[in-house]
């Protein structure tokens, strides 16, 4: 029985990977989380599992002895574990989640012997430009644009870590880059938080650049693929449609049945409306959703190419109309909950 770790199982995208490697045969689960995870019910921490089932081990990313406990016998880890944040304000938490937890997974893999591991970091890290041109993977890190948000920074460096373990020791590392997931099941609204504005009404103007976005139940197939046939030092782009961001409201807008935007301003224009609207907004008893690090990132093209996956991997996509209606309903199922 192949015995797997994943790390980052409770987020969006861990969720739809943990139950599609449920239902592979021949598979012993394990999840390293620090909080309680939906499947406690399934089996108590630290107890044998049997195919289908899941081993919960309580610990932290950052914490070397923790992994190191989790990787125990194990022979492939996918390791998910992040911060999604887009705003500057904590690079520390950002730096250590990511940089040390993927050197941790990795140092703790090749200690145990794993015999594969799958990294998963963005597509934010080479496939972003200020014109409509899609990336591929021998596009270059993009410093000179994303140097300011230490999120995708942080990205660029566990990438880094995770193929120099790759190219010194010889560890079968593979580094996956999905785009922006959408679709459904993301509770915390990390990936479909500026859907979910849109449907509140809360998204005042059309963004200037464009977005790649692919279904999180095909990237966490991809991710599967990628620890089966991935080849070891390589990066793999799971994405999907190139949009620009005007397309996407507009699409959503006539999906959901709400009003779209009239006006796209310009960036200088957007980010001084913006610093107006955070004072004013309040006094109405109100918030206004956007950072400028937002508004930035919206003007830019995060435009992709996934002929490698695809060719290497078989990796497929949904249409994404399917992907679409299906995280509008969603989201409306959890904001009438709510």
């Amino acid at each position: 029985m192949k015995s797997i770790l994943i790390t980052g199982a409770t987020g969006f995208l861990g969720k739809h990977l943990v139950e599609q490697l449920r239902r592979v045969e021949g598979s012993r689960l394990r999840v390293l989380c620090r909080g309680r995870a939906p499947w406690e019910q399934d089996s108590k921490a630290g107890s044998p599992t049997g195919a289908g089932e899941i081993e919960i081990v309580h610990g932290d990313i950052t914490s070397r002895e923790d992994v190191l406990r989790a990787a125990e016998g194990m022979e492939e880890v996918y390791h998910l574990a992040g911060v999604v944040s887009r705003a500057p304000k904590d690079p520390g938490l950002l730096y250590r989640t990511h940089i040390e937890g993927t050197r941790n997974v990795c140092e703790s893999a090749l200690r145990h012997g794993a015999r594969k591991v799958v990294v998963v970091s963005s597509s934010g890290t080479i496939a972003v430009g200020r014109d409509p041109v899609a990336h591929n993977e021998e596009s270059g890190y993009k410093h000179e644009i994303i140097g300011e948000w230490p999120y995708y920074l942080s990205k660029i460096f566990a990438e880094k870590v995770a193929l120099s373990y790759a190219r010194d020791n010889r560890l079968p590392v593979v580094v996956v880059n999905p785009s922006l997931l959408l679709g459904p099941g993301d509770d915390r609204q990390s990936s479909t938080r500026d859907v979910a504005l849109l449907l509140e009404g809360r998204i005042l103007a059309f963004p200037l650049g464009g977005l790649n976005f692919v279904d999180a139940r095909d990237a966490a197939a991809g991710l599967i693929a990628a620890m089966s046939a991935g080849r070891p030092g390589e990066r793999y782009l799971l994405v999907g449609a190139n949009w620009t961001f005007r397309r996407l409201i507009v699409v959503l807008s006539k999906i959901s049945g709400v009003r779209p935007p009239k006006v796209q301003p310009s960036l200088g224009f957007s980010l001084l409306s913006a610093r107006l609207l955070r004072r004013v907004m309040p006094l109405i008893g109100k918030s206004f959703p956007l950072d400028d690090a937002e508004i930035k990132m919206s003007s830019l093209f995060w435009y992709c190419d996934c002929t490698k996956a695809r060719a290497e991997l078989g990796f497929q996509t949904r249409d994404p109309m399917e992907t679409l209606k299906d995280t509008v309903e969603d989201l409306r199922r959890r904001l009438r909950q709510d």
